[in-house]
C-alpha cells in the first residue's frame, strides 16, 4: 500500500503538468496558432515578452512537481521507518527474557563449548549449544581461521543453526584492520596479501587507497560469510607515547583520521560488511594499554571536542551502525570507570550530547582493564546498564550471562532497558535478513 501511494501521489503530479501542457496548446490553438506552426524562436520571444502573466493557472511548476514528489518520497520513508519499527516489535514479543540476553552477547565460539579449547568447525555440538543459548554472534581469532573452505562451511553452518533456532542471523564478527591486525590478510593460508599499516595510509594522504582496502576487504570477508568487520580505527593518534594504535592509526590529525575511517567504512559496506568504528572515546589519547590493564587520559571534554571525538561524530553523521567502547578511563569527565561501563560516557556523551543510535559493542571484556576490576557479571551489567548494547568477549559468558538474567530478576536492570538495546539489533538483522 504504501508504494501505490506514493505512486498515485507522483502520478497526481504528473496528470497536473500534462493538463497545464494541454490548456496552454488549446490557448494557442484560440490564438490561431496550432503545434505545426508554433516554432521555438517564437515561444521563446513571447515568454520573454509576456513574463508569466499568460501562463495557464492550471500549469504547475516543475519545482511544484518536485516538490510533490519529494513530499511523497518522505512520506514512503515515514511508512518504511514504521513498518520496520512494527516489524523489530512484532519479534520482541515473541522473544522470552532468556533470548533476548543471549542476544546481547558476541562472544568466541570456544565460549558456547565446553571442553573444546580451539573451534575449527560447527557440527553438532555447536548446533545443540546455539540451541539451548542463541547468542547474538561470534567473533573469530586466527587459531578458528585455516582455510577457505574451513571458514565458509563453518560460518554457513552457524548461522543456518541461527536461523533455525530463532529466525536471525548471528554477527559474524572479526579483526580485519589491515597492517598487524589481520586474521586472514597476510596469512598462508588465504593467500590474501598483507596490507600495509593504516599508518602507512594515513601519511599517504590517500582516501582513494583507503577505500579501496576497505573494498577489498569487504569482498573476500563477505565471501567467507563474516558481515561485521571490527574496523576502521577512528583513534586520533593525539598522544605521541601511545603504543597501541600507533600503527593502527591513521595518524594525528582528527580530520584526516575522519576522512580515512570513512573511506574504510565505506569500502567495507558497498561488500555487504558492517564497519565499526573504534575505540570511542580514543585509545590513542592514552599511554597505557587496556589489554594489560588500566588506562587513562586527563583530557577534558572540550579538549577531546576539538580532537578525538571529530572522526566518531562524522560517523554518526554519515549514519555508521556500529561504534565500539573503549576500556579507557576519563578522570575529569567520568571518573575512573572504563569507557565501555560509563553512563556518563555511552548514554550522557555519545548517545545524548553526540546523537548516536546505532549499536553499542564493548571492547573485548576479557581485556586487563575491566578483568582486574570485575567479576564477568558485574562488567556485563554495567555496560548494559551505562547504555551499551553488546558485551564483546566476556572472561567467562556463562557467569556474564546468567548475570544479567539475574539483573532483570532483581530489579538492577530493567527489561526495558534490555529491549532498548535489543531494538537496534534487532533493525540491523531484520536488514540483514533481506
Amino acid at each position: 500500500m504504501k508504494y501505490q501511494k506514493w505512486f498515485m501521489a507522483l502520478l497526481a503530479a504528473l496528470l497536473l503538468l500534462c493538463g497545464g501542457c494541454a490548456s496552454q496548446r488549446e490557448s494557442m490553438k484560440e490564438q490561431g496558432q496550432t503545434d505545426d506552426t508554433v516554432s521555438y524562436e517564437s515561444t521563446q520571444e513571447e515568454s520573454a515578452e509576456d513574463g508569466l502573466e499568460d501562463t495557464p493557472k492550471e500549469l504547475i511548476s516543475s519545482t511544484e512537481a518536485e516538490n510533490i514528489v519529494r513530499n511523497t518520497e518522505e512520506e514512503l520513508n515515514e511508512d518504511t521507518q514504521a513498518a520496520a519499527e512494527d516489524e523489530v516489535n512484532a519479534v520482541l514479543t515473541q522473544m522470552t527474557l532468556e533470548e533476548k540476553a543471549a542476544q546481547l552477547f558476541v562472544i568466541l565460539p570456544e565460549a558456547l563449548l565446553d571442553g573444546v579449547d580451539t573451534v575449527t568447525e560447527a557440527g553438532d555440538l555447536t548446533k545443540e549449544a546455539i540451541g539451548r543459548i542463541p547468542v547474538g554472534g561470534f567473533v573469530y581469532l586466527a587459531g578458528n581461521l585455516q582455510s577457505e573452505a574451513q571458514v565458509k562451511t563453518m560460518l554457513a553452518n552457524v548461522q543456518a543453526y541461527s536461523m533455525e533456532r530463532i529466525g536471525l542471523p548471528a554477527f559474524l564478527c572479526v579483526d580485519e584492520e589491515g597492517g598487524a591486525v589481520a586474521r586472514l590478510s597476510g596469512s598462508d593460508a588465504f593467500g590474501i596479501p598483507a596490507f600495509e599499516t593504516m599508518a602507512e595510509v594515513g601519511q599517504s594522504q590517500d582516501t582513494g587507497r583507503a577505500k579501496e582496502i576497505g573494498q577489498t576487504m569487504g569482498a573476500y570477508l563477505s565471501d567467507f560469510g563474516f558481515n561485521v568487520d571490527f574496523a576502521p580505527v577512528a583513534d586520533v593518534l593525539s598522544n605521541s607515547e601511545n603504543e597501541v594504535v600507533r600503527q593502527r592509526s591513521f595518524g594525528s590529525d582528527p580530520q584526516l583520521v575522519s576522512n580515512m575511517a570513512a573511506a574504510v567504512a565505506e569500502g567495507l559496506q558497498e561488500q555487504g560488511v558492517y564497519a565499526v568504528y573504534k575505540h570511542f572515546p580514543g585509545h590513542g589519547m592514552t599511554a597505557g594499554d587496556t589489554h594489560a590493564g588500566y588506562a587513562s587520559s586527563e583530557k577534558t571534554l572540550e579538549e577531546m571536542k576539538a580532537c578525538e571525538l571529530l572522526p566518531f561524530l562524522d560517523g554518526i553523521e554519515a549514519g555508521i551502525s556500529f561504534m565500539m567502547a573503549a576500556h579507557i578511563s576519563l578522570p575529569q569527565i567520568a571518573g575512573d570507570v572504563p569507557a565501555s561501563l560509563s553512563e556518563a560516557l555511552i548514554s550522557g556523551l555519545l548517545r545524548d550530547q553526540m546523537g548516536y543510535d546505532g549499536i553499542v559493542v564493548t571492547d573485548a571484556m576479557n581485556m586487563g582493564a575491566v578483568t582486574q576490576q570485575y567479576s564477568s557479571a558485574e562488567a556485563a551489567v554495567l555496560a548494559l546498564k551505562a547504555g551499551a548494547d553488546i558485551i564483546l568477549m566476556p572472561k567467562d559468558f556463562k557467569e556474564a550471562y546468567d548475570g544479567v538474567i539475574e539483573a532483570v530478576h532483581n530489579g538492577t536492570l530493567s527489561e526495558e532497558r534490555i529491549d532498548e538495546s535489543l531494538k537496534r539489533i534487532l533493525k540491523v538483522k531484520l536488514k540483514m535478513k533481506e
